[in-house]
């Protein structure tokens, strides 16, 4: 008996020990968002959204819209669809007009991630004295139940029956989830991460240009609450990793409160990528600011290990299933609202910056 006991013991030493290393995965990559479908009418031949992250809100719309129109409607997380939100005190239109994101593609001769696209922005924050920010966000909520999908040139998303093969591991990611690798044991995901636990550890690839602003990270956990991750500040030139760690991370097991989580039906406890928020101290310079992202990671605990079930449970109750349905129904609602009113907006627009000349009317002077 105590033989078995002293088995039982270490197996479950194993287990703690095992959770308490702790797991890397890319939360976003922003070279997987380059705008690779759908021509820019503004600016043909320039591609406009990004294949792998569409989002169709045209269902949201109504009956009264055309075809063509609600093929508008679709969007994605390319680079330049991210938006810069600047604080109240410093909404101005002028600045508004200049902050605004852009896809760069890094020179073959650079140093580091040669040929890789990056998100740029640029902010122009006020130039009196007095403290702001700007949050750089996605162009809507990243869903963290949406089922893979196989999306066509047109921007057109089919719901795939076959989650992806015989991959158990790939099989059990939703569409943002991204991918997992089982040679590298990393995921590569578009915003979204499951199964997280303690996050250990923030880190962001940042192309710093001497300016002195602090940066943050900006996750949103599964009970849509948000934590702001101080990384660092900008005040250096050229690229640099700048991380932020759990000062309530606690690394000895046994210092750790031990507790058994319910597993089925719970949903996993997961985190969303919310953007990044840039401050400026009163006591800097204002006016315009440059940087450069390439991608945010995260070292995490598991929330749970993942038992072998020996009976379907999700197959036989459908409990999960059914919720996750209807938050993504909510979710959906949300944010397709907003893009559907951005192209009603659109539309209603002048696009024309002059007046119409007047017939046998002189040449203009410039």
């Amino acid at each position: 008996m105590r033989r078995q006991l002293y088995f039982i013991a270490i197996a479950l030493m194993v287990v703690i020990v095992g959770a308490a290393f702790a797991d890397e995965a890319v939360l976003i990559d922003f070279a997987t968002l380059k705008a690779d479908i759908l021509p820019d009418t503004a600016t043909p031949p320039k591609m406009s959204q990004n294949k792998a992250t569409m989002m169709d809100f045209a269902a949201l719309a109504g009956q009264s819209y055309t075809d063509e129109q609600k093929i508008q409607m679709r969007s994605s997380l390319a680079i330049e669809n991210w938006e810069v939100l600047l604080a109240s005190s410093a909404r101005t239109n002028t600045a508004q007009t200049l902050s605004y994101t852009r896809e760069a593609t890094i020179a073959d001769s650079g140093a580091y991630f040669k040929g890789k696209s990056v998100l740029g922005i640029r902010v122009h924050f006020p130039t009196e004295s007095y403290n702001s920010w700007a949050r750089i966000l996605p162009p809507f909520d990243i869903p963290a139940f949406e089922p893979k999908a196989t999306i066509d040139e047109t921007g057109a998303i089919t719901v795939t029956k076959d989650q992806q093969g015989t991959d158990p591991e790939n099989a059990r990611l939703s569409r943002f989830e991204g991918s997992y690798d089982p040679a590298t044991k990393l995921t590569s995901a578009f915003g979204v991460v499951k199964n997280v636990g303690a996050i250990k550890r923030v880190a962001v690839w940042v192309r710093g240009m001497n300016h002195p602003h602090g940066l943050y990270v900006i996750l949103v956990d599964s009970d849509n609450n948000e934590h702001l991750c101080f990384v660092g500040y900008l005040n250096f030139d050229g690229w640099r990793e700048l991380s932020w760690e759990n000062p309530q991370y606690v690394r000895d097991v046994k210092n750790r409160e031990l507790r058994l989580n319910p597993l089925y039906p719970n949903v996993l406890p997961f985190v969303r990528f919310g953007g990044f928020q840039i401050t400026r101290d009163a006591a800097h310079n204002g006016g315009d600011f440059v940087a450069y992202f390439k991608e945010v990671r995260i070292l995490y605990d598991k929330a749970s290990l993942e038992p072998v079930r020996d009976i379907d449970d999700e197959a036989l109750w459908g409990i999960v299933t059914k919720r996750e349905d209807e938050r993504k129904k909510m979710a959906a609602k949300y944010f397709g609202q907003e893009q559907v009113l951005r192209y009603v907006e659109s539309l209603k627009q002048e696009t024309s910056d002059d007046f119409t000349a007047p017939p046998d009317s002189p040449p203009k002077t410039k």
